[in-house]
């Protein structure tokens, strides 16, 4: 998860860099990923359009996600928290 600033408040920037990091990890491109820079004070990240077979393997990563957690939470093992609190 990307730190919030001073005002809980997570940069755009960094957001999308996030995601994009993580998208890659799995093999998932969003061509448009980016802040977005018309409404700044907003804080909105542009995910762009995708092909229907990217959304449906999206789709698919987060199910599989969800679901590992699911059995992680049910089995009584923590999840690794990456040294965040």
């Amino acid at each position: 998860m990307s730190e919030l600033n001073q005002r809980g408040w997570a940069d755009p920037v960094d957001a999308a860099e996030s995601l994009h990091a993580a998208l890659t990890t799995v093999g998932i491109v969003l061509p448009s990923l980016a802040p977005d820079d018309a409404s700044p004070e907003l804080r909105l990240v542009e995910l762009g359009r995708v092909r229907a077979d990217v959304a449906l393997e999206l789709a698919d990563v987060i199910r599989r996600a969800e679901h590992g957690m699911s059995a992680r939470q049910q089995s009584g093992v923590p999840e690794a928290s990456g040294g965040r609190p």
